[in-house]
């Protein structure tokens, strides 16, 4: 997604302030919580309650890699909605120079299992409400 603001602001968002997103955008984010570790850290434990499609959810991921140079942060969800669907969910988010991307790697349970469309849906709204709160 092409961003106006920067995506080091949004990198800095994650990395720095993740717990203010549920102020940003309580719509989407209703809780952010640090289990193990120190804020956005290799290592660190952290957990989301978010609505996703209008249905109240929550993940809990370990972060397994962040890049400062590429500004970007792989989060392997441990436990949550996804994994109901999902053997494995992986999600890399990336912010350089006016782009923010987000890179899904997961495997489905079944054949059957739908493409991870609406997950995709919510991220892209989420950084439409973080780049709206980091333009004003």
């Amino acid at each position: 997604m092409k961003v106006k603001c920067g995506g080091h602001l949004f990198h800095d968002l994650y990395q720095n302030n993740p717990h203010q997103l549920p102020n940003i955008c309580p719509s989407k984010v209703s809780h952010f919580e640090i289990h193990e570790g120190e804020a956005v850290k290799v290592g660190s434990i952290v957990s989301w309650k978010y609505n996703d499609d209008g249905k109240d959810k929550i993940v809990k991921e370990v972060i397994e890699a962040v890049d400062l140079q590429k500004k970007s942060i792989t989060w392997k969800v441990i436990e949550g909605d996804l994994l109901e669907l999902y053997n494995s969910f992986t999600i890399i988010t990336s912010f350089e120079d006016q782009w923010s991307t987000c890179t899904f790697v997961y495997e489905k349970k079944t054949e059957h299992t739908p493409e991870p469309l609406v997950t995709l849906g919510f991220m892209l709204n989420l950084f439409k409400d973080m780049e709206g709160h980091l333009l004003k």
